[in-house]
C-alpha cells in the first residue's frame, strides 16, 4: 500500500509543470555586462549583511537608502548605477498605472536633488527577489569561453528557430531556452543565496540538512511558475509547491514551513521544462500573422507571429521579421501589453500605435519605427541608420550608428557598448489615441530626460558618442492615418528651443509667401528676348 501511494504520490507530483518566466529577463536584465562586484559571491555578503540588518531597514524589505549605502559603500558601485538597478527592479514589478502617474507627478514636481532623494527614500523592494534580480543580471556577462566558442553554458540544448530560419539563440535575454539552461546551472547558488544564515555552513554554501523557508520559495516566484495537469491556469511557484501530493518530492513540512533543501531542488531540476510562453514556442506553433502586405519587386516576405491565441494569464509576445521596403502600420488588441521583438527590418516605416510592454529593435536598417506608449522598456541593438519615436519608460541602445532617438521618457536614455553617432531629440509627433495610451501604461508628461543620457559601460564613457539634435534640423512628424481620439498635439509640447526653430520656419515661410503674392509672381515661366 505504501508503494502504491507513493508511487500514486509521484505521478501527481509529475503533473506538475514549472517553467523560468520570460518577464525577468526581457525587462529586467539590463543588457550589458553587469559590474564584478554584482557576482554571487558579493551578493551573498550582501545576503548575510541585509538579514544582519532587518530592523535598519534592509530586511525583509530593502529601502532605497539602505541599497545605496550597500551599493556606494560596501560594493563601490557608482550612484548613478545603483539607482538605475533600484529603478529598474522597482518598475519591473508593474505597479498600475495610477501609481506610476502618482510616483511621476511626486518626482516631477521635486525642486532640487535634496527633495527628489527624499522621495526616493519612501521607495522600498522585496529583499530576496531584488537578490534574484541582480543575480540574473549575469545573464548578460560576456565570458572568454564565449567568445572563443560562442557557448555560455555547458550544455547541450538545441538552438531556438527564428522566423529567419537561423539560430535565434544569440540574444540570450529572449530565448526562453537559455533562460531556462542559466537557472538550471545556477539553482544551487541562487537557493543559497535565499538561505538564513543558520542554514548554511562556515564556507557559506547548503548542508544536506539546510531548510528553505517558505518565503524563499515566495521570492523564487519571481523567477518561476507553472501549471498541474496542463491546465491553462498559471499558478506562482510557492502555491504549487505547497500542492500536498508535491510534499514527499519537494520535502516541504508544515510544522517548520520549509523545504528539505536537497529534495526541493531535486524536485525543481525534474518539474522545470521548456517555457510554452517564449519565443521558442511563439515561433514554432504562434499565430502567423499577415500585417505587412508583400510588395511588387521584393524578394523578401514579412515573418509576423504571436502567442496571443495561446496565452492565458502572461503578456503576449509579437515577433516580426524581415519587413523589407514597407510600411506596417497597425493598431489592434493583439498588441496591447505585448513584448514585441522587430528583427532584420529593413528601408522601412513600421507605426505599431498601441499601448505595449517592451519593445527590442535589433539588426535594422534604414526604417523609421513610430511607437505607442512602452511601459516598460525599448532596447535597440545592433541598428544602422533607423529613427525611433516613443514614448517610454526606458530607452536603452547598444552597438548602433547613426540612429536618432525622438523621445518622452522619465528615465535617463542608456548608452550601453559599441554606439557611433547617436541623436537625441525631443518627441515630435502624437496621434489621437495617444494620451489614452499613455494613461494605459501610466506614462505621464513630466518628468523627461529625454535630453541626459546616462553612459553606461566603460567603454561607452566618451561623451561625443551621442549629440542633441541642433534645433534647426529638427522637424516635427505627421502620422498619416485617421483614428478616433482627443489628442490634436505633442504631450507636453516642444522645448523652447525647438519650438521657437519652428515657429522661425513658419514665419519665413509666411514671409516668403506674402513677398510671391505683392511681387505678382506666378507659377508660369516666362522667356524674354
Amino acid at each position: 500500500m505504501e508503494a502504491a501511494a507513493a508511487a500514486a504520490a509521484a505521478a501527481a507530483a509529475a503533473a506538475v509543470r514549472l517553467w523560468v518566466k520570460t518577464e525577468p529577463f526581457v525587462v529586467g536584465v539590463l543588457p550589458a555586462p553587469p559590474p564584478a562586484r554584482l557576482g554571487p559571491h558579493y551578493l551573498r555578503k550582501m545576503a548575510a549583511y541585509a538579514r544582519a540588518r532587518a530592523a535598519e531597514g534592509c530586511f525583509p524589505r530593502l529601502s532605497w537608502p539602505r541599497w545605496r549605502h550597500i551599493a556606494c559603500g560596501k560594493l563601490q558601485l557608482d550612484r548613478g548605477l545603483a539607482w538605475l538597478y533600484f529603478e529598474l527592479f522597482h518598475s519591473l514589478l508593474r505597479p498600475d498605472p495610477p501609481h506610476s502617474l502618482e510616483w511621476a507627478e511626486a518626482e516631477a514636481t521635486c525642486a532640487n536633488a535634496e527633495e527628489l532623494e527624499r522621495e526616493r527614500s519612501k521607495l522600498s523592494v522585496d529583499t530576496l527577489q531584488f537578490l534574484l534580480f541582480l543575480y540574473i543580471q549575469q545573464v548578460s556577462k560576456v565570458s572568454l569561453r564565449t567568445s572563443l566558442i560562442g557557448e555560455e553554458w555547458p550544455s547541450r540544448r538545441t538552438k531556438s528557430p527564428s522566423l529567419t530560419g537561423k539560430s535565434a539563440s544569440e540574444n540570450k535575454i529572449w530565448n526562453d531556452q537559455d533562460h531556462r539552461a542559466f537557472v538550471q546551472s545556477h539553482l544551487l547558488e541562487m537557493l543559497e543565496l535565499l538561505l538564513e544564515p543558520e542554514q548554511l555552513s562556515a564556507s557559506s554554501h547548503s548542508t544536506h540538512s539546510s531548510l528553505v523557508s517558505y518565503e524563499a520559495v515566495c521570492a523564487l516566484s519571481f523567477l518561476i511558475e507553472g501549471t498541474v495537469n496542463k491546465s491553462r491556469t498559471v499558478h506562482p511557484l510557492h502555491e504549487l509547491a505547497l500542492w500536498q501530493s508535491c510534499s514527499r518530492q519537494n520535502g516541504y513540512s508544515k510544522i517548520s514551513r520549509a523545504f528539505s533543501f536537497p529534495k526541493l531542488e531535486s524536485w525543481l531540476r525534474s518539474c522545470l521544462t521548456a517555457n510554452p510562453f517564449g519565443m521558442t514556442a511563439c515561433l514554432k506553433s504562434g499565430k502567423k500573422l499577415a500585417w505587412a502586405q508583400q510588395v511588387e519587386g521584393t524578394t523578401r516576405r514579412a515573418k509576423i507571429a504571436c502567442n496571443t491565441c495561446v496565452v492565458p494569464e502572461v503578456f503576449p509576445m509579437v515577433i516580426m521579421s524581415q519587413v523589407y521596403k514597407q510600411t506596417l502600420a497597425k493598431s489592434s488588441d493583439t498588441l496591447v501589453g505585448a513584448h514585441v521583438r522587430i528583427h532584420r527590418c529593413n528601408e522601412s516605416f513600421i507605426y505599431l500605435l498601441s499601448p505595449l510592454r517592451s519593445v527590442t529593435i535589433e539588426k535594422c536598417r534604414n526604417s523609421t519605427f513610430v511607437l505607442g506608449p512602452v511601459q516598460a522598456s525599448v532596447h535597440v541593438h545592433s541598428c544602422d541608420n533607423v529613427k525611433v519615436i516613443v514614448v517610454c519608460h526606458r530607452l536603452s541602445l547598444s552597438s548602433t550608428a547613426g540612429c536618432t532617438f525622438y523621445t518622452l521618457t522619465p528615465t535617463q536614455p542608456l548608452i550601453l557598448s559599441g554606439n557611433q553617432a547617436v541623436s537625441f531629440a525631443p518627441f515630435h509627433t502624437h496621434y489621437p489615441m495617444l494620451e489614452d495610451h499613455m494613461a494605459q501604461v501610466g506614462l505621464a508628461t513630466l518628468p523627461n530626460y529625454w535630453d541626459s543620457p546616462m553612459l553606461v559601460c566603460k567603454e561607452s564613457s566618451d561623451t561625443s558618442v551621442f549629440r542633441l539634435l541642433p534645433p534647426s534640423d529638427f522637424y516635427t512628424f505627421v502620422i498619416p492615418f485617421e483614428m478616433e481620439g482627443d489628442t490634436t498635439e505633442i504631450p507636453g509640447g516642444l522645448p523652447h528651443a525647438y519650438q521657437k526653430a519652428l515657429n522661425q520656419r513658419e514665419q519665413n515661410v509666411q514671409i516668403w509667401q506674402k513677398t510671391v503674392k505683392e511681387t505678382g509672381l506666378t507659377n508660369v515661366a516666362c522667356c524674354c528676348g
